[in-house]
């Protein structure tokens, strides 16, 4: 049967997650933003799904809270079934040598992009796997590919954490896919969001732009496409998959 149930989208009020939420419009996919402190920005795409024709509410959810997950996805079945999950929240933490952390700085990242992943991740399969009564559905993690390249010298820490999204994304399609669910991710390499600014570095998309085979960074709609492949039926007969979106990079 077509999946065309409601998606939560994590992180859903800005840069990649914001543009999944206006992309899924066109599937007349209803979508569910969550969002951690910008109530503002999360109505604002809620305003601009609905303008568009679509049906979309704004929640807010702590990814690391279990508490707040189990509250978001109880939220989201009220808009319809949830059959999509895009695991997009996550932070990068300090900028810089990984020799500079502090256990709280570290702890924080893993908290939000790990914990925070499996623990939606984890909800998802509990409300779709036909195992427990679903009619299945898919996943996509947000991944990045500083996973395969490492980040040196800007962000060890984050680049391990999305290491284990792929890990993640792998073990999770193999253990799920008979029962109705698609796990994949897309890795992401320089794309024009507010998280580099936010990093203090606001004129790193210039900088490393030049290394890119396509030779330009990329927009967060064009990342939004392949979630939107990804979440659909055009994609039936792929899971495990890790995408790269990043240029050739």
């Amino acid at each position: 049967m077509p999946h065309m149930g409601t998606v939560v989208v994590t992180g859903g009020s800005r840069g990649i997650g914001a543009a999944v939420c206006r992309r899924l419009v066109a599937d007349g996919r209803p979508v569910v933003v969550s969002y951690v402190a910008d109530r503002t920005a999360a109505d604002a795409v809620v305003e601009a799904v609905t303008a568009a024709g679509g049906r979309a509410r704004a929640v807010r959810a702590e990814v690391a809270d279990e508490a707040d997950v189990v509250a978001l996805f109880d939220a989201a079945a009220e808009l319809g079934p949830v059959d999509g999950l895009v695991n997009n929240a996550g932070i990068t933490g300090p900028y810089g040598r990984f020799d500079e952390l502090d256990a709280a700085e570290l702890r924080r990242v893993v908290d939000v992009n790990v914990v925070g992943a499996m623990l939606c991740a984890r909800e998802a399969v509990r409300r779709m796997s036909t195992r427990h009564g679903g009619t299945g559905g898919s996943i996509v993690n947000v991944s990045s590919r500083a996973a395969a390249l490492g980040s040196a010298g800007e962000w060890v820490h984050y680049a391990a954490s999305k290491g284990a999204l792929d890990t993640l994304t792998i073990g999770l399609a193999r253990e799920v896919g008979g029962e109705g669910i698609r796990v994949n991710a897309v890795s992401p390499g320089l794309i024009e969001t507010d998280l580099h600014a936010a990093a203090g570095q606001p004129d790193r998309l210039t900088r490393l732009a030049p290394g890119v085979p396509l030779g330009r960074p990329g927009r967060a709609d064009e990342v939004a496409e392949a979630v939107a492949w990804l979440l659909s039926d055009a994609a039936s007969y792929v899971t495990g998959a890790v995408v790269p979106t990043a240029g050739g990079r």
